[in-house]
């Protein structure tokens, strides 16, 4: 019998709390059962298994992660806008680090299709579009997005930049300003005999 006043929902939230405190590798099923202090089976009616609950605790990063871009992007155009986005990954990241860690785990086609990172692709491709970027340009462009706000954070977060100065918000400021400078001036595709 479920342990009254446990819920998927609680215990998503318990889970992405957790993965915060203790990082999103150490999240299992036992673990939040002894933050509940309840037997582990009395879990399994509201999560599969451990897998199940980080595929849920990535959900509700992603839909965190949507629902502040879409705030933080109305209204914004061109770098405006791209700072915008890249600072809502940059701050999630920093309040919130084992959650954007869940919402970098690779979900099955299926519910990635169904997932909150449909409007993060959205949301991305409608600042590109104040860049004039076209198809296949606008994909290079979001992996680009993507990679330089991910790589950053990440190196950020693990230290990696904590040996040297400028600071790095100055640094990122920089490459926003780099990466506004690329998007305005997008290379032309290679001709035939380049490629």
């Amino acid at each position: 019998m479920a342990r009254v006043g446990l819920t998927t929902e609680r215990l998503t939230r318990a889970g992405a709390e957790l993965a915060d405190e203790v990082g999103f590798d150490q999240v299992t099923v036992s673990a939040l059962a002894r933050r509940f202090d309840v037997k582990v089976a009395s879990l399994y009616s509201h999560v599969k298994n451990s897998q199940d609950l980080k595929t849920r605790i990535a959900l509700l990063a992603l839909a965190e992660l949507a629902d502040r871009a879409a705030d933080a992007l109305a209204g914004r155009s061109g770098k405006d806008a791209l700072a915008a986005l890249a600072n809502v990954y940059r701050d999630y990241a920093r309040e919130h680090p084992g959650r954007y860690a869940a919402a970098q785990l690779r979900l099955d086609p299926e519910t990635a299709a169904a997932s909150a990172g449909v409007r993060h692709a959205q949301m991305t491709r409608a600042l590109l579009r104040g860049y004039d970027l076209t198809e296949p340009d606008q994909t290079h462009a979001v992996r680009l997005l993507g990679s330089v706000f991910h790589g950053y954070v990440s190196l950020e977060l693990g230290g990696g930049f904590s040996h040297s100065a400028p600071d790095t918000d100055q640094t990122w400021v920089r490459v926003l300003d780099a990466l506004d400078t690329l998007l305005r001036n997008w290379p032309p595709p290679p001709t035939e005999s380049q490629g």
